[in-house]
């Protein structure tokens, strides 16, 4: 199954003499770059959906804690990521 991860962006740059722009995307404190090409009005600090290492959607953050309780529920995160000692504790998403 393929999956779309939340993650925050934390930084935006433009590559390839400015054609492309990636984000760092933090997924529970892990870092990975992400292209923001589908998503051209995301900005710093949005919440946005990454499916293998493009952003697909901007969400909210209530939606992007939502995804994260569904895929613990699921226990797809960690595996996806392989991450398990890196995510969230359940308090930062949880309502």
């Amino acid at each position: 199954m393929c999956l779309a991860i939340p993650g925050k962006i934390k930084s935006i740059e433009s590559q390839f003499d400015g054609l492309v722009r990636m984000a760092k995307v933090s997924f529970g404190g892990i870092i990975k770059e992400a292209s923001l090409e589908m998503v051209p009005q995301a900005k710093e600090e949005d919440y946005v959906l990454v499916h293998v290492g493009v952003a697909i959607s901007v969400v909210d953050e209530e939606e992007a804690k939502r995804t994260f309780r569904y895929l613990e529920e699921m226990g797809e995160v960690a595996d996806e990521l392989n991450i398990n000692d890196f995510l969230p504790d359940k308090e930062e998403y949880s309502d």
